[in-house]
């Protein structure tokens, strides 16, 4: 059997992927976690193609991951009166409360007093994707007097950025608390928060969960990249969202920050996403360019446990052949001698516990030995994703008795979740995992795979036994 590819796919949902035989076509191309984005589409859209999934994973016995994506607190200009307006540089344009009053070429109703109690003069304000530029020259509480930097047409309900500003606001508006509540009803693996600012909003979010999901923080905000440490200490995982991204900061800046992400969440074991047109052009065409492939490749170099398709798999012309062009990227990028080199030299030393100690020593047995493939018995995850962490080079098998941590597991860097029962001993641990690691095709009778499991059995977060076996 060819081993799957150790970096994962996070595919997007919409109306171009939303009948079963293109989310199954998907899974069989290698999607590994769908994407329901909850800024389009009604909770029973979002039901239906849940639906299909778990029937999907339940005819192929793969646990599949399901994330759901909220939309956050969308700041958008008000409508115009007589349709779009031209912005010139150089003009005075202002901004207000007076949502009830459309728009025209000399000001605009924006309709967010937060944004106005945030403000000071000398900031900018991005509309339309940073398309246009404005300058505040004096401000209160329910205006702002700006001067176009950056010209061009402004039509209704356009988004705005403010950069460097961090608004007095939660992360959670009334929709994203329905529709968390409800993801919870249908029992989503993953939820990823927009627009985080600082870790308070990571906290909020968690307490409303309650451990049923794997918390998601999407980093599109510069007021998150100077408390990402903070931010980590807080999250389970991190999505590199580099579409706003790139309108509050500078392009040129962005690719930075994005491997020093990969890498504060590599040498934390937290798993992490790079999303974000990554190939774009297969939104209209089947092949990408090749800017695009280098993008995913580059991606996968620096170790990244997922990358993620939007547009190119929601409402593009070729859902599955998008996921299956980035499937192909990945396992060649993964096939170069050099992706090993790089992996390695881009590794951390682990930490000084127990768990971290286990999965240290278990890659350098693997390393040590050739062994076949690892196995990491895991209640909450915990063991796999201190596996995941040192990124070895023999295949990671999660064994879980519990569905919702197989599904989770989807989402990290080189683990095959398989559901299991719970094992009584450690005879009965060796027995088990031998017998998966041969079912599934990693090994064969004489090889050598490595165990780690916590003890007592059963308690999560308790990794601290590595047991070295033969395949009989």
């Amino acid at each position: 059997m060819q081993r799957p590819c150790n970096a994962k796919i996070v595919a997007t949902l919409g109306p171009a992927s939303a009948d079963r035989a293109t989310i199954a076509a998907m899974v069989q191309a290698g999607a590994d976690v769908f994407r329901l984005n909850f800024s389009h589409g009604t909770h029973a859209d979002h039901k239906a193609r849940l639906d299909m999934i778990r029937s999907i994973e339940s005819e192929l016995g793969k646990p599949i991951g399901v994330l759901l994506d909220l939309q956050g607190p969308k700041l958008r200009v008000g409508t115009f009166a007589n349709g779009p307006v031209q912005l010139v540089e150089g003009a005075s344009f202002r901004l207000d409360l007076q949502r009830e009053l459309p728009g025209d070429a000399t000001r605009a109703p924006l309709p967010h007093p937060e944004i106005f109690a945030a403000l000071t003069t000398g900031a900018d304000l991005l509309l339309d994707d940073g398309r246009l530029r404005l300058r505040v020259e004096a401000c209160g509480a329910d205006f702002a007097d700006t001067r176009v930097i950056n010209g061009g047409q402004l039509s209704d309900r356009k988004g705005v950025n403010i950069p460097g500003v961090v608004l007095p606001m939660s992360a959670m508006t009334e929709k994203d608390r329905a529709d968390l509540d409800y993801g919870m009803t249908l029992g989503v693996d993953w939820v990823a928060l927009s627009f985080v600012q600082r870790a308070q909003d990571i906290v909020e979010v968690k307490q409303i969960v309650q451990g049923r999901a794997g918390i998601v923080a999407k980093l599109e905000k510069p007021a998150a990249i100077e408390c990402l440490e903070a931010i980590l200490a807080e999250t389970d995982a991190v999505m590199v969202a580099r579409g706003d991204l790139g309108v509050e900061l500078p392009a040129e800046q962005v690719p930075a920050i994005q491997k020093r992400i990969v890498r504060a969440c590599r040498r934390l074991g937290k798993p992490v996403i790079v999303a974000t047109q990554m190939l774009e052009s297969m939104v209209s065409a089947p092949v990408p360019t090749r800017a695009e492939a280098s993008d995913v490749a580059t991606a996968i170099y620096d170790g990244a446990d997922a990358v993620m398709l939007s547009a190119e798999s929601a409402s593009g012309k070729y859902p599955v052949e998008s996921v299956a062009m980035m499937d192909r990227i990945i396992a060649q990028t993964e096939a170069d001698p050099f992706y090993r080199a790089a992996i390695d030299a881009s590794h951390t030393p682990p930490t000084a516990t127990t768990a971290d100690a286990i999965g240290w020593a278990a890659h350098s047995v693997t390393d040590l030995l050739d062994v076949a493939a690892m196995v990491a018995y895991t209640s909450s995850g915990s063991s796999a994703l201190r596996m995941a962490r040192e990124r070895p080079r023999a295949p990671i098998i999660g064994i879980t008795p519990k569905r919702a941590t197989a599904r989770r597991l989807a989402l990290v860097w080189g683990v095959n979740a398989v559901l299991c029962h719970d094992v009584m001993g450690v005879d009965e641990m060796t027995e088990v995992a031998v017998q998966n690691a041969v079912k599934i095709g990693f090994a064969e009778p004489g090889e050598t795979i490595v165990i780690v499991a916590g003890m007592p059995f059963g308690t999560a977060g308790t990794t601290n036994l590595l047991r070295i076996a033969q395949v009989a």
